[in-house]
């Protein structure tokens, strides 16, 4: 499973008949296992990762610091479950250290989810306190440098190995 977990998040185009040379096994197992996979909930979706850098009007991505009050019999379920639930939400994670919750949003502009912490995240019960941090430039996301020509299609990396 992990194999093919890994093959599939550095290259989610990856058809079965690619899984499956790879895998060393039949295409139609290989189809098999994905579906297993997603049925089980384990492959929740396939994304794409863009340079946004080179997008017009690309949206504005900040991350979120929430410090909250866990609430009792549900822990932080709750919160996550009602920030989660929040449009300009993409991701929330529990951390461990100085905040509870890391929230990353989008925006269309700076001021756009300035409002948005303000208004909708800070206002929530539990929330003790925000710290938001704009990101400004991202390098590398979900294992893929960004900047020209320094990414590689899986296919030739695997052949190299």
């Amino acid at each position: 499973m992990e194999k093919i977990l890994s093959l599939l998040r550095n290259n989610a185009r990856l058809s079965n008949r690619e899984l499956a040379v790879l895998l060393g096994i039949t295409e139609e197992e290989a189809a098999a296992k994905v579906k297993a996979l997603e049925k089980e909930g384990i492959i929740k979706g396939y994304l794409t990762v863009c340079n946004e850098s080179k997008i017009e009007n690309a949206p504005v991505h900040a991350m979120i610091e929430l410090k909250v009050v866990p609430m009792k019999e549900l822990g932080f379920q709750d919160i996550a479950n009602r920030v989660v639930a929040l449009e300009a939400v993409d991701s929330v994670y529990l951390m461990a250290g100085d905040y509870d919750l890391a929230v990353f949003v989008k925006g269309k502009t700076m001021q756009e989810v300035a409002t948005f912490v303000a208004k909708r995240l800070a206002t929530l019960d539990s929330v003790l306190s925000t710290n938001t941090h704009f990101i400004l430039n991202k390098y590398k996301e979900d294992g893929i440098i960004l900047e020209d020509g320094s990414t590689q299609d899986i296919r030739s990396t695997l052949k190299s190995e």
